[in-house]
């Protein structure tokens, strides 16, 4: 549910789909080299992004936009949110336009953009049609321009650098960039899915990981809720390649996603030790969650909303004694969320703050004597498609 470092990008608006109640800075669209949050808009069903960011399920774009155009248009946080309402007229226009709604001044909902690109000069017809979308820019002269000769897709993937954390070196195949010597790398595409390791919360877990490897930390069975683009489960399986892994996300284009990023960075998929489970659920309610549990460590890197109401769920299918890796929240989220955990019997063990996106490690506290053996329930109030992404 993202984080600046992760960008969308443009798609044709009849092929995409809208959802924005996560804007935070991740990402599950495509990745354009922008700043600031950023959304782009369509009328099918809904995907979802991170706070400070609003982003849109995509179709890849492989062929050159020739001669492209941008129209441009302030608008507020309302309006863009207000795309995702039924806008089926805007595929009727030729040329069909590819919206992309952005924050200007970040958490200023007064102050978003509206852009939109064509292959071609758009009419005074379809600039009408835009315009209209936007009630609080009547009045205002929309800034029209063209665009040089592009390839949209090797511009997003040459916005997004390189990342190394700790020994894992994360990239894009148009910008592999130079990789450190003994790095263990991955190939992960900005693509439908939130994770491609750009942005501080993925980053800090990746950091987190590593750091509990270098400590002595031995996991055997370990899950991650809200994948993604599987990238922190690829990770933990790197570190520890005799484990049970176990992927899981609510949006099933991100096991998808994490289905195809498994087999370009070869990793196995399976249910056998050093292989990849991948199941879609919200939150832990899935039968091979439920009964692959309990796990000696759980990673969750969506956001503070829903870590708060997965705490007991989360706790459930935790073995005592287990470590819990949480991110995708604030620094001013922190306490909250700690509370949250503490009130489930786990305590906070370890901060890393990345920016303002803390990364933390918590422990379930241990039990001595017979117990009863742990059942995950796999309860959770957040409906299927309520948080998108995870």
């Amino acid at each position: 549910m993202g984080r600046a470092g992760d960008c969308a990008m443009m798609i044709p608006i009849c092929l995409l789909n809208v959802n924005l109640q996560r804007l935070y800075r991740k990402t599950t669209a495509v990745q354009l080299p922008l700043p600031n949050h950023q959304m782009l808009v369509t009328h099918a069903s809904p995907v979802q992004a991170p706070p400070n960011l609003v982003i849109w399920r995509w179709t890849r774009m492989e062929h050159e936009m020739s001669g492209s155009w941008k129209m441009s248009l302030r608008c507020t946080r309302a309006e863009a949110e207000a795309l995702q309402d039924d806008i089926s007229p805007l595929a009727m226009l030729d040329p069909t336009p590819t919206l992309v709604t952005r924050e200007i001044i970040e958490f200023d909902d007064e102050n978003w953009a509206l852009e939109a690109y064509f292959d071609r000069e758009p009419d005074a017809d379809t600039v009408r049609v835009i315009h209209a979308l936007i009630p609080s820019a009547a009045g205002i002269e929309p800034v029209i321009e063209e665009l040089p000769e592009d390839d949209w897709l090797t511009l997003s993937q040459q916005g997004i650098e390189p990342v190394v954390a700790g020994p894992f070196y994360v990239h894009t195949s148009a910008n592999k960039g130079k990789m450190p010597k003994s790095s263990t790398p991955f190939l992960i595409e900005a693509s439908q899915a939130f994770g491609t390791g750009g942005h501080e919360t993925t980053h800090g877990c990746l950091e987190m990981l590593d750091g509990m490897k270098r400590h002595g930390a031995r996991f055997e069975n370990l899950v991650d809720i809200g994948t993604g683009t599987g990238l922190l489960a690829f990770a933990a399986r790197h570190l520890w390649p005799r484990a049970y892994v176990t992927a899981s996300d609510i949006d099933p284009l991100s096991v998808d996603v994490t289905a195809l990023n498994a087999d370009v960075n070869g990793v196995p998929l399976g249910q056998f030790p050093g292989q990849v489970a991948l199941c879609a659920a919200p939150g832990t309610d899935h039968e091979m969650i439920q009964r692959r549990a309990p796990y000696d460590l759980v990673i969750a890197n969506i956001l503070a909303g829903p870590l708060i109401e997965l705490a007991p769920s989360l706790t459930e299918i935790l073995r005592p004694g287990g470590s819990l890796i949480l991110a995708g929240l604030l620094h001013t989220q922190v306490d909250n969320v700690v509370a949250a955990y503490r009130a489930q019997g786990v305590r906070l063990a370890e901060r890393r703050d990345r920016g303002d996106w803390p990364c933390l490690r918590l422990v379930r506290r241990q039990r001595y004597g017979w117990q009863r053996p742990v059942r995950a329930s796999g309860r959770t109030s957040q409906p299927p498609g309520d948080y998108g992404t995870w």
